[in-house]
């Protein structure tokens, strides 16, 4: 089978080839032999000893078919030998598929631009070959919208790919892919990105590894569990409960007496409070948190969940109240048990970044100032590492964070933009709604839906999208799919975006590291593309020393004081 694959070999054909003059002249060239509405096949010939250079089909590639004024784009997504036999001696017929993407349509004044969706399809016999690097550009212009260089694209090194950063962050935006492919480096190089774009957003990382800090040494001021203050008093009942009862399911009569007493020792700092706080209070005081008014308040939640201070002392002294009261409203050793729990958890160093200083704030100011860079100083990052907590308080914290967030951005009506940044998503909203902290997964649902009117936007990282919940990931219009090998990952990720080419997610398990498929309301079409490469300085790195030659070893005595906090 002989086929023609000279532009000028077939004479007085209806679509010429527009091929510039720079091109090299030995450019793979074919011709599309079927089509249907969203695919075609090319046949092509290649040398059977000849050379493969560069402009050789290849799959992942984006190649152009020619209809004069408009050059459809395609995709190559599968490359067959028409014969299974090959001839080293004469020219072998291949078969490209490809998935149609768009068209490139020639303007007045010779000025092109590009469109989704085909308006006109290539007839049978019509020429393909390799894309025009102008027109790959092209296929990538956001237009109107800005854009920011995030890195090159994989096809054409000298092409950059850009991002509209306003859209990525109003629309929230997700960053998947497994260990070791650089989703941690990416992170950064996009915030650095996004805090130049957007000079009033304040970033919130939700660091688990304790990694993100050595990342920002110029931009983020950095928080761990020493540095960290957190007053149990903003903690919701739900939250403080789950730290009371360290992430296990509190005994009905404990959790209710606890939001009994909660609720009535902020009416009693609120009733002594404004003379002196700290003073003890009289014996006129002794059977008020016990009324039942308090009580109904309490039960519905209103009381209690107020972010108002209280005294961790009042809140005893009510338990040993309810402990001597004649008739008992409650268990003597139900009472006596919550005790044990709370002066245990208040005594434990581990937990003083809610204690130690709680009382000597009455209002939340100072906690939101430092956690949410109000003003920033130049330093708008917020890295607040969570793996020097205590682990039963570690969904607490965040759902603490993720409600402060959009609260803050809420009240601020705009004013203050905040990304609320969470590594390990799948943890704070796992796929399966019986695991995880619920407080935690409402409160990132709630930046995920309503967020965007108030300045308030999200930022997903996981390496395992199968256990990430949907309906976040949907939310998320602009996703960054770095490699991800397991099939379940990949059809995640299919639900979850209807606008993302089939073809191009076949990709996902082969993309080399710092290699992406990006695609969503951030960038102007699915585009396959590698991050620019970060300077040492600014690349992410646990907190740990591990093998380093002529590092000490610490003595136990050392590490058993690290391990009790």
């Amino acid at each position: 089978m002989q086929l023609a694959v000279n532009a000028g070999t077939a004479a007085g054909e209806a679509v010429p080839e527009r091929r510039d003059r720079s091109q090299d002249p030995e450019r793979s060239l074919g011709r599309v032999i079927a089509c249907d509405g969203s695919r075609a096949t090319i046949a092509s010939a290649v040398a059977g000893a000849g050379r493969l250079g560069p402009d050789s089909w290849t799959v992942g590639r984006m190649i152009s078919i020619n209809l004069g004024r408009t050059r459809i784009v395609g995709l190559v997504y599968e490359i067959n030998a028409a014969d299974r036999i090959w001839n080293e001696a004469a020219d072998n017929v291949i078969h490209i598929d490809v998935e149609l993407l768009g068209e490139v349509t020639e303007g007045e004044g010779g000025r092109s631009h590009f469109q989704s969706g085909i308006s006109t399809y290539p007839p049978i016999g019509t020429i393909a070959h390799r894309i025009r690097a102008g027109d790959l550009a092209l296929v990538h212009d956001l237009g109107d919208r800005k854009g920011v260089a995030i890195g090159t694209l994989s096809q054409d090194a000298a092409i950059p790919a850009t991002i509209c950063i306003d859209d990525m962050l109003a629309r929230h935006f997700a960053l998947l892919g497994t260990t070791g492919v650089g989703k941690s480096s990416a992170v950064s190089l996009l915030l650095r990105r996004a805090i130049v774009a957007r000079p009033r957003l304040r970033v919130l990382i939700l660091d688990p590894h304790n990694e993100y800090a050595s990342a920002f040494p110029d931009r983020a001021l950095s928080i761990d569990s020493e540095g960290l203050d957190l007053p149990f008093w903003m903690f919701r009942l739900e939250e403080f409960a789950e730290v009371v009862f360290r992430g296990r399911a509190a005994f009905e009569e404990e959790g209710d007496i606890l939001r009994e007493v909660v609720a009535a020792a902020r009416e009693r700092y609120r009733a002594g409070g404004q003379q002196n706080p700290m003073r003890e209070l009289g014996s006129s005081l002794l059977k008020r948190p016990l009324d039942m008014s308090i009580g109904r308040r309490a039960e519905s939640g209103g009381a209690t969940d107020m972010p108002t201070p209280y005294r961790i002392k009042d809140v005893l002294a009510i338990i040993d109240e309810l402990v001597g009261l004649h008739e008992l409203r409650w268990p003597r050793a139900a009472l006596r048990s919550l005790k044990v729990r709370i002066e245990t958890l208040h005594d434990d160093p581990r937990y003083q970044f809610m204690f130690a200083r709680a009382n000597m704030m009455e209002t939340m100011t100072p906690v939101l100032a430092q956690i949410f860079r109000i003003p920033h100083h130049g330093r708008p990052i917020t890295v607040f590492q969570l793996g020097g907590l205590p682990s039963e308080v570690v969904d607490a914290v965040a759902s603490v964070l993720a409600r402060l967030a959009f609260d803050l951005a809420m009240s601020s009506q705009g004013t203050y933009e905040i990304l609320l940044l969470c590594e390990e998503a799948h943890r704070y909203v796992p796929a399966d709604r019986t695991l995880g902290f619920l407080p935690t997964r409402q409160a990132i649902a709630r930046i995920a839906k309503e967020g965007r009117k108030y300045g308030a936007y999200l930022g997903v990282v996981t390496q395992r999208p199968g256990e990430l919940d949907p309906t976040i990931l949907s939310q998320c219009s602009t996703i960054f799919a770095m490699r991800l090998a397991n099939d379940v990952d990949q059809q995640i990720i299919r639900a979850a975006i209807s606008d993302a080419s089939a073809s191009t997610l076949k990709f996902l398990s082969s993309v080399g590291n710092r290699e992406a498929i990006a695609f969503g309301q951030g960038v102007a079409t699915t585009m396959r593309m590698r991050f620019a490469e970060l300077a040492p300085h600014e690349l992410p790195a646990m907190d740990v020393a591990v093998g380093v030659e002529g590092r000490r070893e610490p003595g136990l005595e050392d590490m058993v004081r690290r391990m009790r906090g």
